[in-house]
């Protein structure tokens, strides 16, 4: 462990959230300095389970999205375990929950409830559906999110939808969270008031797509079909010995990339010059790229379209990634010695601050490893703790 030195040292929150989006978000959080305290129930949250593992528990996706925290094991159901967490809310700053509002409410943990232990508090309620529709108390998950949203008919097409295969919604929703959780913070910090802030699965992720792929739908009467033309046409051009994506974007770039192949006839024929006629023509630009692509190996379109100026790169395998030219140079992806699970691998924070650098502080914490530090800090003595551990209010790893 070494100090948290992020722009939100000093913060401390409340995780009460499990698998991936409320998590994520708490993670970008911890790794912006401040001090995050995962509750989880005893028997741990469920991403601890999901995908490959050295120990039980501790699987390669939960340690991406858990580091930087502290892990208090504890059974909200139990009073004893109810009267932790009624002391800790009058310490944080936040409280982070993807609990169903109705199922917190019930627990005694609704907002109004802990904005009476701490009317300082910033409540964050991670959902599924926004809390004044009709489908608040629907459960939620990344596909239900990507079909419900228009994402899955973006992707495909109305007649047959496809998945984005990533989280995609969890993980963006999770950025969307931590920015709300901040300009909360900042809000506070000139009222002097806490409240509550919802961030929506379904509207989230619904009006991220509308961007672009609204389209016509734009318009009220429409003025043509939904969708943006270019993200359909968009492929891999398989090169001599590969693949890589090529973008010649502006007129100049497409005036450039005809000429030094010797196709400059296709500047007027397929007017690049002209953005809106560019936009019309797309589909047989693209083509004429992907019939020309082949001529040349992957290093020597790179190095002309780097002369050129044009936008490409080859294709990273996943399982490479960490060598990838770019990522390997600024060190985007550590070799981590975690103190229970040996050398791992993540991401470390990708925002810079000047003056507050963030930075791995804590490794990801097993089940209830900071029960008793936890316990000890809001004022449980040493006999206390055994006696909520013997009851089974906490867990301790």
């Amino acid at each position: 462990m070494t100090e948290p030195t992020g722009p939100l040292a000093g913060i401390r929150i409340l995780d009460l959230t499990s698998v991936l989006f409320g998590p994520y978000a708490a993670q970008i959080l911890g790794d912006w300095g401040a001090d995050v305290i995962k509750i989880e129930t005893l028997d741990g949250d469920m991403w601890r389970y999901t995908g490959l593992f050295r120990n039980r528990g501790m699987s390669g996706q939960f340690m991406a999205v858990n580091r930087n925290k502290r892990s208090l094991a504890l059974d909200l159901k139990h009073p004893d375990g109810k009267a932790v967490l009624q002391r800790l809310i009058p310490t944080a700053d936040v409280l982070l929950t993807n609990v169903r509002p109705a199922a917190m409410a019930r627990l005694g943990f609704g907002y109004d409830a802990c904005a009476a232990l701490n009317s300082r508090l910033i409540y964050a309620a991670a959902t599924g559906f926004g809390q004044d529709g009709p489908w608040a108390a629907r459960p939620a998950f990344d596909e239900i999110i990507q079909a419900a949203s228009g994402l899955a008919s973006s992707i495909g097409s109305d007649d047959e939808p496809q998945f984005v295969p990533s989280l995609v919604g969890d993980k963006i929703c999770g950025q969307a969270l931590a920015g709300a959780v901040s300009a909360a913070l900042f809000s506070r910090e000139r009222s002097g008031r806490g409240q509550l802030v919802e961030v929506p699965m379904l509207e989230t992720i619904a009006g991220f797509n509308s961007i672009e792929m609204l389209g016509g739908y734009a318009f009220d009467p429409p003025i043509g079909p939904s969708g943006y033309k270019r993200m359909k046409e968009r492929k891999p051009v398989r090169t001599k010995d590969g693949w890589m994506t090529m973008l010649p974007y502006s007129g100049d770039n497409w005036c450039a990339f005809f000429e030094a192949v010797g196709r400059s006839e296709l500047i007027d024929e397929l007017q690049v010059r002209d953005p809106v006629a560019r936009a019309e023509n797309i589909d047989r630009i693209y083509a004429a790229m992907a019939e020309i692509a082949p001529a040349r190996t992957t290093a020597e379109w790179e190095e002309l379209l780097l002369r050129l100026d044009v936008p490409h790169t080859a294709f990273a395998k996943i399982s490479e990634i960490g060598e990838q030219e770019h990522l390997k140079a600024v060190g985007l992806f550590a070799a981590i010695d975690h103190p229970s699970e040996g050398s791992i691998r993540q991401a470390r924070p990708a925002t810079r601050f000047s003056e507050a650098p963030p930075n791995l502080h804590r490794p990801t914490p097993r089940l209830g490893e900071h029960s008793r530090e936890v316990l000890s800090e809001a004022g449980y003595r040493a006999d206390e703790i055994d006696a909520l551990v013997q009851a089974k209010a906490v867990g301790e790893g």
